[in-house]
């Protein structure tokens, strides 16, 4: 399994730069409007990315930041989410790459943020979800860019895409 998550660690990186470099070209309002995704704008969705993996990090590594809410505003500064994106995509990767196979196998235990019980699970299933729930709203986030700017508004975030253009997960 750690190839599998040391790819999507990569692709996650990837696919943030990517949609960041659209988002840079929107005009600061159109940033900040709500165009009715779950977190409004782009930058509010974009913040909850950010405060959810850290949220996740923290659960996995007992370490960094820990929002209080989900819908908790790091910034609204797009040059400064950004830079706080790519450290967080950094300490993701860094943190896969530092794991083994029984690590990824065994438990961990945390506290949701929206209901504080007390929950023991599998890292593994732990890990995909971060991955997958990242992939969940980037797609709101290209919805919001495609919407204000067409079709060619965002790049192809496909992890096809990726796999060719880097190599990783094709061998």
């Amino acid at each position: 399994m750690k190839p599998h998550f040391e790819m999507f660690a990569a692709y996650n990186g990837w696919a943030n730069d990517r949609l960041y470099g659209a988002a840079r070209a929107l005009a600061r309002a159109d940033y900040l409007a709500d165009h009715g995704a779950f977190f409004g704008s782009l930058n509010g969705t974009l913040n909850h990315l950010l405060v959810t993996d850290r949220i996740w990090m923290r659960r996995f590594t007992g370490e960094g930041p820990a929002p209080a809410a989900l819908n908790e505003l790091v910034t609204d500064d797009l040059e400064e989410l950004a830079t706080q994106r790519a450290t967080e995509d950094a300490r993701i990767i860094a943190y896969v790459d530092g794991l083994d196979e029984a690590t990824i196998a065994g438990t961990f235990t945390y506290r949701p943020v929206t209901n504080p019980v007390e929950i023991t699970q599998p890292l593994g299933p732990a890990l995909a979800h971060l991955f997958n729930h990242q992939t969940h709203h980037r797609g709101q986030a290209t919805a919001i860019l495609t919407r204000i700017g067409g079709r060619d508004a965002c790049p192809s975030l496909d992890l096809i895409q990726f796999q060719r253009q880097t190599g990783i997960g094709l061998r």
